[in-house]
């Protein structure tokens, strides 16, 4: 019971993460996805850094650190945000929005293969019922109902959002939540401002300029970069990483529901049944082992 304002905060995050990839293809109408993630990313770290300042809740960047930072933009955002955008040029937002709610169940995976942290059978057994659901979310009979290259990047970008939580472990306490997403997203513009330079910036004469598609990208920046993470850090905080992360699991059901009413996207029977069979090994993920009798 007094955790029941925790539970409702952290469904605004989980809204606004499901909402931020109908807001991203919206913006692909009009800008390329590197100017779309550059731009986002750019307008997030100013968002950061004043709130950093104003709050004082923004440490000084050790020397001894630097180099973890990089490493961490470079995976998440920049790798992460190139996958997923580019992933939604091929596949719809419902997809998407699946294959990320299964990025809690990687991470026991691979935290055992490089931290060397033990996985739970129920781990193992919510991964293959979910692996079952996105199956039955991406094939429609017997052919490929999304495009391969669409499901290839968003498989990478999940490889990067898992190896980003990884490595996000060795960060020194010494951090606050804010110093990192500032840092994370502050590391990652060294790859977006040049690969942005080569990829996109020869064509910016060529696109047909909205201002809805700019706005587009700061409530982005504002809501999914910024506001989202503030509020999902707060729950966090008060009834734990596990806890919060099973509201994760409700990100499929409301992408697919916000299609169906602002783009009238309908699905089948089989995928709104591959969607329950996602959430449901995300459940079963959750399972806590069971301590031994002497524990107890």
């Amino acid at each position: 019971m007094k955790n029941r304002t925790a539970y409702l905060i952290v469904l605004a995050p989980m809204l606004i993460w499901s909402s931020s990839y109908l807001l991203t293809r919206f913006a692909l109408e009009v800008f390329p996805p590197m100017t779309l993630i550059t731009v986002r990313i750019f307008i997030a770290v100013l968002l950061l850094l004043g709130a950093g300042l104003m709050l004082g809740t923004l440490q000084k960047l050790r020397k001894k650190e630097i180099k973890l930072f990089i490493l961490i933009g470079l995976l998440q955002p920049f790798l992460y945000f190139i996958c997923e955008t580019y992933g939604l040029k091929f596949v719809s937002p419902t997809v998407v929005s699946v294959f990320v709610s299964t990025i809690p169940l990687f991470s026991p995976l691979l935290a055992f293969l490089f931290l060397r942290e033990r996985i739970s059978v129920a781990n193992m057994v919510g991964i293959v019922v979910s692996l079952a659901g996105v199956m039955m979310l991406v094939i429609d009979g017997e052919r490929l109902s999304a495009h391969p290259a669409g499901l290839l990047l968003l498989m990478i970008a999940v490889f990067a959002a898992v190896m980003y939580t990884v490595l996000l472990r060795k960060i020194p306490d010494y951090y606050s939540d804010t110093s990192i997403v500032f840092y994370m997203h502050a590391g990652s513009l060294l790859f977006f401002i040049p690969t942005f330079l080569i990829v996109d910036a020869p064509h910016l004469g060529e696109i047909d300029f909205r201002w809805e598609a700019l706005g587009a990208i700061a409530a982005l920046a504002l809501f999914g970069s910024m506001l989202a993470f503030i509020l999902f850090c707060k729950v966090v905080r008060q009834i734990g990483v596990t806890r919060a992360n099973m509201f994760c699991n409700i990100e499929p059901g409301c992408t697919a529901l916000l299609m169906l009413l602002v783009f009238g996207e309908q699905l089948s029977l089989v995928k709104w049944a591959g969607i329950a069979v996602v959430i449901a090994g995300l459940f079963i993920s959750q399972i806590p082992r069971r301590r031994k009798s002497s524990e107890q």
